[in-house]
C-alpha cells in the first residue's frame, strides 16, 4: 500500500506551490457516520470581527497557517494508558490535550491568528451539547458552538473494541481537535456557508470529505510533531493507519452517506500530514485532483 501511497504523496508537496498566474496544478488560486464526526456549528452566535482572522475563500486555499512551516517538535511524554479504567484514559487524553494547546497556539502565533483552546468534556454517563446528545455515535465528537471537544471515557474505548494502542486514541482526539484548528484558522464560517447552499445531499457532502480529511492530516501533523516524545514504533503507525481506514466511508456507501472519504484517502492525508508535519500540506481545498478527496 506505501508504494502506491508514495506516488500520490510526491504529488501532494506541490499543494502551496502557486503558479505564475490562473490557478496551480492542484487548483489553488493565486496567493492573495464514522468513527469521526464533523463539526457542528448548531446555535453558533456569529463571533466578533476579528480582521486577524482569514474569512471567505481565502480563508480555505490561501491561509495564513498554511505558510507557518513544520509545527515545531514538541515534548509530550504520555503517560501510561490503561483502557479499562477511565480515569487512566482521561489523563491520558488530558496529557495530549495539553500538547495540542501548545503545539497549535506557537502555530496560530506564528501566522498572526488568534487563537482559543477548546474546551474540554469527558463523559462517562448520558448529557446533551448544543451540537448534540451523548453518547453519541461517534464516541468522540467537535462542537464549534461551545468551542469544546466531547470524549466519552469509556464510551470511546468501547467503540474502538477496546483498542490498547493509545496511539490510537491520541490519533482520534488530535482529528477532532483539528476541526477547532479549522474553526480557529476561519475555515469553518466559510465552509459551512456553502456546503449549505448545495442543492442536493451529494454536493454538500463533497464539502464535509474535504474538511474531514483536512483534520486527518491535520492529526498526523501532530503527532509527527510529537515524535520526539512520543515516538510511533512501526505497530503505533499501522494501528493508527489501519484506523484511518476503518473510519472512512464505507466502499459500498451511497453518494448521500459520503462524508470521510475513501479508506485509501484517509489514509493517505493523515500518513501526508505525519510526514510533511505542516498545516500547509493539509490543503484539501486546493486539490486539483478530485480522486484525492474522494
Amino acid at each position: 500500500m506505501y508504494s502506491a501511497l508514495a506516488a500520490l504523496l510526491l504529488g501532494l508537496t506541490l499543494i502551496t506551490v502557486v503558479a505564475t498566474e490562473g490557478t496551480d496544478r492542484f487548483g489553488a488560486e493565486p496567493a492573495s457516520t464514522s468513527g469521526r464526526s464533523d463539526p457542528d456549528l448548531a446555535g453558533t452566535p456569529d463571533p466578533p470581527a476579528d480582521t486577524r482572522r482569514p474569512s471567505g475563500r481565502p480563508a480555505l486555499v490561501d491561509n495564513p497557517l498554511y505558510e507557518t512551516g513544520r509545527l515545531m517538535p514538541l515534548p509530550c511524554p504520555a503517560p501510561q494508558l490503561d483502557v479499562h479504567d477511565p480515569a487512566s484514559v482521561e489523563r491520558f487524553l488530558d496529557t495530549i490535550t495539553d500538547c495540542l494547546d501548545d503545539a497549535w497556539k506557537r502555530q496560530f502565533d506564528e501566522a498572526g491568528i488568534p487563537f482559543e483552546t477548546p474546551k474540554r468534556v469527558y463523559w462517562s454517563e448520558g448529557g446533551s451539547s448544543p451540537c448534540r446528545d451523548y453518547p453519541s455515535a461517534a464516541g468522540a465528537f467537535y462542537c464549534r458552538a461551545v468551542k469544546s471537544v466531547y470524549i466519552g471515557t469509556s464510551d470511546v474505548v468501547e467503540k474502538w473494541g477496546g483498542n490498547e494502542e493509545g496511539a490510537v486514541y491520541a490519533s482520534l482526539l488530535a482529528h477532532e481537535y483539528g476541526h477547532h484548528v479549522q474553526g480557529e484558522a476561519g475555515l469553518l464560517e466559510y465552509y459551512h456557508d456553502k456546503r449549505a447552499e448545495e442543492s442536493s445531499r451529494p454536493e454538500s457532502n463533497e464539502w464535509t470529505r474535504k474538511s474531514e480529511l483536512q483534520a486527518n492530516c491535520l492529526a498526523g501533523v501532530f503527532l509527527g510533531a510529537i515524535e520526539v516524545s512520543y515516538p510511533l514504533e512501526e505497530e503505533d503507525v499501522d494501528a493508527v493507519l489501519d484506523d484511518a481506514a476503518a473510519t472512512a466511508d464505507r466502499a459500498d456507501a451511497p453518494d448521500e452517506d459520503r462524508t470521510h472519504g475513501t479508506a485509501e484517502n484517509s489514509v493517505l492525508w493523515l500518513e501526508h500530514g505525519l510526514e510533511q508535519q505542516s498545516p500547509g500540506a493539509c490543503n484539501t481545498w486546493s486539490v486539483e485532483d478530485e480522486s484525492l478527496v474522494q
